[in-house]
């Protein structure tokens, strides 16, 4: 007898009715909405938080399912950051242009308001036209469009061709890591087209909307933040349920043995690595509007390591455990790294959490792999009487 979706994913109820109180209640107490208890830079922490967890469960999938442990995953998040970053600044730009050149005598051309947007945009780096990339920065819909498409065609590409070359193991993770390595130092060059080292900022400036208090803009983001979350995690259980979960499943435990069995390896391979790679560019969209910028920073392969910590901590090969291993180190993080912590003195010493805070997320990371290899997911597994 054939079980129901639910019926084989009970976690999904549970993480849609806990994430849909969390959302209920940060609404009722934000500044926007509510009492005021929460405010709105907290908001967009936790609406960023959302976004960080879409994509550790993109990671779960594709590292703790079926076995390939990317480190790249995060140029993609980037990439989506950067797609919708540059409509939101050209139309923010543009507007700003048209209200200082509407008291001219005779209204500007077209192409000289656009002239005179390229100069604002990149005078920062001593250019004044627009690159060939931004030819779709003036449409919403076609930079959504982008959103999808660049980070899925980079995906399927880089994957078709590691895969077809049955790379595997630690090598693919270095391949994945020069791939975001390159991608980054592109992007600190200034010729790049996204202005170097600059980035994009502004970018929490919403056009159209700019009499509309932040915080509830922050809200809006958070609101879109939580669906979009939802949504992942429904689409990705699917995923990892049935025949196709099994045999991606199959695939991380022994490979050789799927791939004798009759089964193409590498299409599953191919549309997992694909499918999170787009999930991640539209968490990444997501995401840097609550930013407010954008650099080539955020793509560093550092950032892609912090990711697979992130989901170890949280237990590989679990959802729910990539979003519990993302809170409790972001959120952490925020503590730490914010001065909420307070210093220790020692005498002899003083501990300030700023400066230590990498050196406490390496040591949890080495405990947890060592004491509690299933993570906090495991645990969760634990306390429902399920061997871990």
């Amino acid at each position: 007898m054939n079980r129901s979706f639910l019926a084989r994913n009970p976690s999904v109820m549970w993480f849609i009715a806990i994430l849909g109180l969390f959302t209920l209640l940060v609404t009722v107490f934000s500044e926007a909405t509510g009492t005021g208890l929460i405010s709105t830079s907290f908001v967009k922490t936790l609406g960023k938080t959302l976004c960080l967890c879409l994509i550790a469960i993109a990671m779960d999938v594709v590292w703790g399912y079926c076995g390939i442990l990317s480190l790249g995953h995060f140029a993609f998040f980037g990439i989506g950051g950067y797609a919708i970053g540059m409509w939101l600044m050209y139309a923010r730009t543009e507007t700003i242009v048209a209200n200082s050149l509407a008291a001219q005598a005779i209204p500007p051309t077209p192409a000289e308001l656009s002239d005179a947007v390229a100069s604002q945009i990149f005078g920062v780096v001593g250019a004044s036209e627009f690159p060939a990339i931004w030819m779709f920065a003036h449409s919403l819909p076609l930079q959504l469009l982008m959103v999808v498409l660049v980070p899925g065609l980079l995906a399927l590409v880089f994957g078709w061709l590691a895969f077809r070359s049955r790379v595997t193991g630690v090598y693919l993770s270095i391949l994945t890591q020069a791939m975001t390595l390159a991608l980054s130092l592109y992007l600190f060059q200034n010729d790049s087209g996204l202005r170097g080292n600059n980035g994009l900022s502004g970018l929490q400036n919403i056009p159209g909307f700019e009499e509309t208090p932040q915080a509830m803009i922050s809200m809006a983001f958070f609101w879109a933040s939580a669906l979009a979350l939802a949504l992942g995690y429904v689409l990705f259980a699917w995923v990892v349920s049935g025949k196709m979960g099994s045999v991606i499943r199959a695939i991380r435990d022994d490979e050789a043995r799927v791939r004798f069995l009759g089964y193409h390896v590498e299409s599953y391979k191919l549309f997992v690595f694909t499918l999170t790679a787009i999930v991640a560019g539209i968490a990444g969209a997501l995401y840097y509007p609550q930013a407010g910028i954008i650099n080539p920073a955020e793509i560093a392969p550092i950032a892609s390591i912090y990711l697979a910590v992130w989901v170890a901590i949280g237990g590989r090969g679990r959802l729910y455990g990539a979003v519990l291993g993302t809170v409790f180190v972001t959120l952490a993080s925020s503590w730490f790294t914010g001065g909420s912590a307070p210093d220790i003195n020692l005498g002899v010493y003083t501990i300030k959490w700023t400066d230590w805070w990498l050196v406490l997320l390496g040591l949890s990371f080495v405990a947890v792999t060592l004491l509690a290899p299933q993570g906090l997911g495991g645990l969760v597994d634990k306390l429902k009487g399920k061997k871990a």
